[in-house]
């Protein structure tokens, strides 16, 4: 198994930079209202050089850095930004579970089954990411899903960690014992009790001494991972819920009759595959990305599902419209998308007698 973890760095932060470009110069907090009881969900590389972290007291952020610049956090956004970055993976990694809105894991080994291989090819898709959506993420690549998790927090932002085959439990060993995946406040503090304070410490003990302090599977299973033990699969859904087309334009095009024509394209060729599996769709976004590559979608869903073409050029024009309404310009690329997929039933009068 050759996998790799990847973690968008600081991404609502980088989201929010790409919005607005003149906040990637100041010291920038994404969270709740600092004089309330809001938490800093995620800050930009400027806030973290001020000591301030996801989770903390956005009061305690603010008094850290009193010239900070927060923001609220805008979930709807990142959604689509997210399904970009998905996106783009998949047509390079097929198998891929999507941990999070920001992270997951990548079978590169189904790809690229030799080390070294499956390093270019982590390569590839931190360098595609930042070429089609202009975010960084950080990647580990190893032979498990641990290992991979912890290597890929080890050069942020934009770095990527190898974990050799035979060298999982010597690049565990130094880090502390709270980064382990599974060990939790109350684990830490039992197993600081009786001085384990790296994870080479715990991948140390024996199976009588880990009996005294963390007996049962749970404890053999976090001496397990310690080691760079970590039999889990992948989780995937091998159940496809979601189809969709693109277009990038060579040039940009700002006619909406050009745009919407390129649309009921799409649409035809959707309405094709879904009639090819007995399919319908009940919701259809249409994706849009402007100049400066900032991504919108919009989206609705319709009382019954449908495989009709026309039908679904019509809600994905419409759908356009509310995009350029809410910002106007020309476009470098639309898409189409259908989703809600479910088998097509068919109706049948009774029979007359």
């Amino acid at each position: 198994m050759i996998v790799a973890h990847l973690d968008l760095d600081a991404f609502f932060a980088a989201v929010e930079e790409l919005e607005d470009p003149s906040l990637r110069r100041v010291p920038l907090i994404v969270g709740g209202d600092p004089k309330g009881r809001g938490v800093v969900a995620t800050a930009n590389y400027v806030a973290r050089s001020f000591g301030i972290r996801s989770a903390m007291a956005a009061a305690e952020a603010q008094r850290r850095c009193p010239h900070a610049v927060f923001v609220r956090p805008r979930h709807a956004l990142y959604k689509d930004y997210s399904r970009e970055v998905w996106s783009t993976i998949r047509e390079i990694v097929p198998t891929v579970e999507q941990a999070g809105i920001d992270e997951g894991y990548l079978d590169l080994g189904e790809v690229a089954p030799v080390f070294d291989d499956a390093r270019a090819l982590a390569e590839a898709v931190r360098a595609v990411v930042r070429a089609r959506t202009r975010l960084s993420c950080s990647l580990g690549v190893a032979t498990s899903k641990v290992v991979a998790k912890i290597a890929s927090d080890r050069h942020k932002p934009g770095g990527l960690t190898v974990v050799r085959p035979g060298k999982e439990a010597e690049f565990l060993a130094p880090f502390p014992i709270r980064i382990l995946p599974g060990i939790g406040p109350r684990a830490e503090e039992r197993l600081s009790a009786v001085e384990i304070e790296t994870i080479g410490d715990l991948a140390a003990l024996s199976d009588a001494d880990l009996r005294a302090v963390m007996g049962g599977k749970v404890g053999r299973e976090l001496r397990d991972r310690a080691r760079g033990i970590d039999p889990r699969p992948l989780e995937l859904s091998t159940e496809r819920i979601s189809v969709s087309q693109e277009e990038t334009f060579e040039r940009d095009i700002a006619d909406p009759e050009r745009l919407h024509d390129e649309l009921r394209r799409m649409a035809v060729k959707l309405a094709e595959y879904l009639r090819s599996r007995g399919q319908v769709a009940r919701t259809v976004t249409t994706k849009v990305r402007y100049p400066d590559f900032s991504i919108r979608t919009r989206s609705t869903s319709l009382p019954v599902g449908t495989d009709d073409a026309e039908r679904i050029g019509d809600v994905a024009c419409q759908l356009l419209d509310r995009a350029l309404n809410d910002r106007s310009g020309p476009l470098r690329l639309v898409g189409v998308g259908l989703s809600g997929l479910e088998d097509h039933m068919q109706l049948s009068l009774p029979a007359v007698v």
